[in-house]
């Protein structure tokens, strides 16, 4: 079915957010399989130093936690993993960007997976960073299902 071009636009945009998350992880794996090479603990420490952070403080100490887990990371399951949400992320966008039944579809439900988790999440730890992850996620869920449900009115008048 086409959309029109206000729809294509809101599809547009949302491809592009999805290829956004798609590079931001692709750099992310790039930059955790670099640091695997180095001593990430002195990394982090210097990085906290540099901008002049507690190292006690909330972010500061969980990257120092997740620095000291790096070295018995799984790099072979890692890169699986953040391969496949990165392919996911790409084929999303793609299927958005055209326009296809299938990307509304896989972004519908791969977005919806995540809403119990962030909710949770933001009940658990309240933010405003937490509430806007919330409340985006839910709104572009909300949007590709109405999309979807426009399109099987369509087909039903047709």
């Amino acid at each position: 079915m086409p959309h029109d071009q206000s729809q294509r636009s809101a599809l547009h945009a949302i491809a592009a957010f999805e290829a956004t998350k798609g590079l931001a992880a692709l750099a992310g794996l790039m930059g955790v399989l670099d640091l695997l090479h180095r001593d990430v603990r002195a990394v982090v420490l210097t990085l906290i130093g540099r901008f002049g952070l507690d190292p006690e403080a909330h972010y500061p100490s969980l990257l120092l936690h997740y620095a000291d887990l790096l070295p018995d990371t799984d790099v072979h399951m890692l890169v699986m993993l953040a391969s496949a949400y990165i392919a996911l992320r790409f084929i999303e966008a793609t299927g958005l960007w055209l326009g296809k039944a299938w990307g509304e579809y896989l972004g519908a439900l791969s977005g919806g997976i995540y809403i119990p988790f962030e909710v949770v999440h933001f009940i658990d730890e309240p933010s405003w960073m937490n509430a806007f992850i919330v409340i985006l996620n839910t709104v572009i869920v909300g949007y590709l299902t109405y999309a979807l449900w426009q399109r099987h009115q369509h087909k039903a008048h047709a």
